[in-house]
């Protein structure tokens, strides 16, 4: 008799907390006009890599870190580009100075070009009265010629002194340039998810030194059914729920739909397939809200996407917004962010 009543109540405690588990673990009834799908919250990753080869100098922040965008984030050792720097600019002094001499030298040798030609029109005047012998205004014209091409060559070779000024200066802004790019600065305001570099590491041109997350490009990909994704237009109404914080539904809008299904068959053959095709929509979150709730955004984060397939139909009760102030939540995000 003992028995039984513990048989008794074992089953009876099996299927209340049986009962308990189904209420928990069901889905609310979703009324027509609306179309759902299960996600992770995801955010755009950016790699924060080195344009060139060289040994990491600085680095100081370490997953978890708030950067803003423009701030510097790493730096790798310019010494080399420093010396090739000074190298470069020393060339265009000495370019420079050769093509002051060569300018130098052009006014000279004009100067004897004008008086050779000068004194072989005086000498042509005299051989046609017959007072200069013919051997004489050969040999005036043969200065000139000889001053002339004098001339020329000094105006050659000013304009290779030029040519090198000119390829010098551009070696040294080359340089320059790649001094600035050893400078590393986040590219948008966002979060350190990985460090990838350490202090005194080499790496290679294209190395990275951080996996940086944007922020203001939050986003859950889910996946609904043929039906529902003919119904479904880009700027669509959507609701993310987490399922940590399922009393605050996220506004968000459809910002992306696949063309083409994800799920087999991959040829479709009868209308009873066709129903087993799913379709990928991108819900992104609004950037200005994104900012005030900054600390709680967290990538890899479970939940349901709703998206409206009727806009004439209102929200259900549970998908309702409601003004949430972020200071009133009862968890608090340790924070990290440090600034340079």
């Amino acid at each position: 008799m003992f028995k039984k009543i513990v048989y008794v109540a074992v089953l009876a405690g099996l299927a209340v907390g049986g009962y308990f588990v189904w209420q928990r673990l069901r889905e609310p009834a979703l009324p027509a006009g609306f179309a759902a799908g299960n996600g992770r919250l995801e955010a755009t990753e950016i790699a924060i890599a080195t344009k060139l080869a060289g040994r990491v100098t600085e680095a100081p922040f370490k997953e978890g870190d708030t950067v803003d965008a423009g701030q510097i984030v790493a730096r790798i050792d310019p010494e080399t580009l420093e010396a090739q720097l000074r190298q470069a600019e020393a060339k265009i002094k000495e370019a420079d100075n050769e093509r002051k001499s060569a300018l130098s030298v052009i006014n000279e040798k004009k100067s004897e070009y004008v008086f050779a030609d000068k004194s072989y029109q005086r000498n042509k005047e005299l051989f046609a009265h017959r007072i200069l012998p013919e051997r004489e205004l050969d040999y005036s014209l043969s200065k000139r010629d000889v001053a002339k091409a004098a001339w020329q060559s000094a105006q050659s070779q000013a304009a290779r002194a030029k040519s090198s000024v000119d390829a010098a200066t551009a070696e040294s802004e080359r340089l320059k340039a790649e001094i600035k790019d050893s400078v590393l600065k986040a590219p948008v305001r966002g979060r350190i998810q990985h460090r990838l570099a350490e202090l005194g590491e080499v790496l290679p041109a294209g190395g990275k030194v951080y996996s940086l997350l944007d922020l203001s490009d939050v986003y859950m990909y889910v996946f609904v059914s043929s039906a529902d994704s003919g119904k479904i237009e880009i700027g669509s109404e959507g609701r993310i729920l987490l399922d940590g914080a399922a009393e605050y539904p996220i506004i968000a809008k459809v910002t992306y739909l696949s063309s083409k299904a994800q799920f087999t068959p991959k040829t479709v053959e009868t209308s009873e397939e066709r129903h087993n095709l799913m379709f990928r929509v991108k819900l992104e979150l609004d950037p200005e809200r994104l900012r005030k709730f900054e600390p709680w955004v967290k990538v890899g984060l479970p939940g349901m996407g709703y998206v409206r397939t009727d806009p004439n139909v209102p929200w259900p009760l549970m998908l309702e917004w409601k003004p949430v102030d972020p200071s009133a939540f009862p968890w608090k995000p340790v924070e990290s962010s440090k600034s340079s």
